[in-house]
């Protein structure tokens, strides 16, 4: 995108934001500010875009539109709502069969895919920029992001960041940039990052996991309230999400544990369980904590939720939740509560 745009449209899409932005940066220098027209496809249909390109600039030669959210926009709960449909897709493609020749068209979106007819129509008549950050490099995505900005961040602070923040590279460059701020040089660790930003995750999973580690009851039924109490779903609904987060995490300890029990490191066993290596060497750690009995235990208590969380059960379900935590993280030897 550095070279002058010699493409009638340009599709720009992908979860990594903080790119594409870079890239709508370079392109909007080749043009003048007065000869550029942003809007969204959430209100701007696709004849209405193309007339935007067909009716040209007073201001230059060449004139630039750029239309967001062509795919929509998630809403609260995630989903992705608005955008264009087939007529406005059809709209723009007929276009490109005879673009204005003083127009270019940057469209963008966050998920559009190769098998749809806007990537096709965009790719055939110009050029398709796409900007992905794969969820199991993110943690090296964040340290990149870092390092950019001249910085150094600890392993355990880009993996807290995530925690706290979510797998959203947007929010997460944005904080990034605030932690630099802050930091002015200095490095920057878990403690920094815990301090300084506001948790946004919808599940904050590795601090419930920790204090069950830990064997730290009272941390966990923090936790866990702070999570029923920070989203906006109902409990009922938070709970089985909640107990399903506990049981694949218990799955992962008790196949590391196995592993270790092998005489088989961290390293390797990252790459046999496809987890990120820091990931991994948490896990083992924790591992360490609890005996093979233990997990066994911890295997029954997590069906005795689900089957309570699935209606065998009259208590509540977030009560049901913290009932089973206190349970995992009890002593070796002290007895169940009742």
């Amino acid at each position: 995108m550095a070279d002058a745009p010699d493409k009638p449209v340009y599709l720009l899409t992908g979860s990594d934001r903080p790119k594409i932005e870079t890239a709508l940066t370079r392109l909007r220098k080749h043009f003048v500010a007065e000869s550029i027209d942003v809007a969204s496809a959430l209100d701007t249909s696709g004849e209405s875009a193309v007339a935007l390109c067909n009716a040209g600039s007073l201001f230059g030669d060449t004139r630039l539109v750029v239309i967001e959210d062509v795919d929509g926009r998630r809403d609260g709960d995630g989903r992705r709502k608005g955008g264009w449909k087939a007529a406005d897709v059809e709209a723009v493609g007929a276009y490109l069969t005879s673009p204005a020749p003083g127009s270019v068209l940057a469209l963008v979106g966050e998920d559009v895919k190769k098998t749809t007819a806007l990537w096709k129509a965009c790719a055939k008549a110009g050029r398709v920029l796409e900007f992905a950050v794969v969820k199991k490099s993110l943690q090296a995505w964040v340290a990149e992001q870092f390092r950019q900005r001249g910085a150094h961040a600890e392993p355990e602070a880009t993996l807290a960041l995530i925690q706290l923040v979510g797998d959203d590279p947007h929010s997460l460059a944005a904080e990034v940039d605030k932690l630099v701020t802050w930091a002015a040089g200095e490095p920057i660790g878990e403690r920094e990052v815990e301090a300084l930003v506001a948790p946004v995750a919808e599940l904050p999973v590795y601090e419930l996991t920790e204090a069950w580690a830990a064997r730290d009851a009272a941390r966990a039924l923090d936790v866990s309230e702070t999570t029923f109490e920070r989203e906006s779903r109902q409990r009922r609904d938070i709970a089985p999400r909640l107990a399903g987060a506990l049981g694949g995490h218990l799955t992962r300890l008790r196949s590391v544990k196995r592993l270790a029990e092998q005489g088989i490191g961290s390293k390797e066993a990252a790459e046999r369980l496809k987890l990120n290596p820091f990931y991994a060497a948490k896990l083992f750690t924790q591992a360490e904590s609890f005996s093979a009995e233990e997990l066994h235990d911890a295997v029954v208590r997590l069906a005795e939720l689900d089957g309570a969380l699935k209606g065998q059960s009259r208590l509540a379900p977030d009560l049901e939740i913290q009932r089973a935590l206190v349970d995992l993280t009890r002593r070796p030897g002290t007895a169940r509560a009742p």
